[in-house]
């Protein structure tokens, strides 16, 4: 029997109600969202990873609270055990077992080594979601990550959300 798909914007809600915040408000984007066909084969491309679970390296400073629109570079060989997680918004436990349920990098390295992606790029990006400030997403984090991603000379983006 195959189980019903998560109703995100209702879950989403219910946990920020949970946790004492007025109720969430989602943001409606009226303009067509960009779209790019690849040009190449996955197994061609250099492929970037940015995740909003608030993961970090030992040695990085942690997330700190809601709004905060910093991000962290992690690089692609980081050891899975040096990984950490600060978020105020999502039950961390398994993410602190294991932070690939929110920042699949094993899984992209293993993917890399099979061929299925040409390669990795040398970081991954990773921030706190939970950012009420748009502005901020759309005037300051979305274009500092847009640059990474061109630094890097990424080919393709895996956006991980929690």
């Amino acid at each position: 029997m195959q189980k019903p798909p998560v109703d995100y914007i209702k879950r989403i809600t219910a946990n920020y109600a949970a946790l004492g915040y007025k109720t969430y408000q989602w943001v409606h984007n009226e303009d067509t969202p960009p779209w790019t066909p690849l040009t190449k084969p996955l197994s061609e491309c250099r492929l970037g990873l940015i995740a909003s679970g608030g993961i970090y390296v030992t040695g990085q400073v942690a997330f700190h609270t809601k709004d905060d629109f910093s991000f962290r570079s992690i690089p692609k060989d980081v050891t899975t055990s040096d990984l950490r997680t600060a978020h105020f918004a999502y039950d961390q436990t398994d993410a602190r077992r294991d932070p690939n349920v929110v920042f699949p990098i094993d899984t992209l390295r293993r993917l890399e080594a099979e061929g299925v992606i040409g390669e990795l790029a040398e970081h991954a990006f990773t921030f706190m979601g939970g950012i009420y400030s748009t502005r901020k997403v759309r005037e300051s984090l979305a274009p500092q990550l847009t640059e990474q991603l061109k630094a890097e000379r990424v080919d393709v983006a895996l956006l991980v959300p929690v």
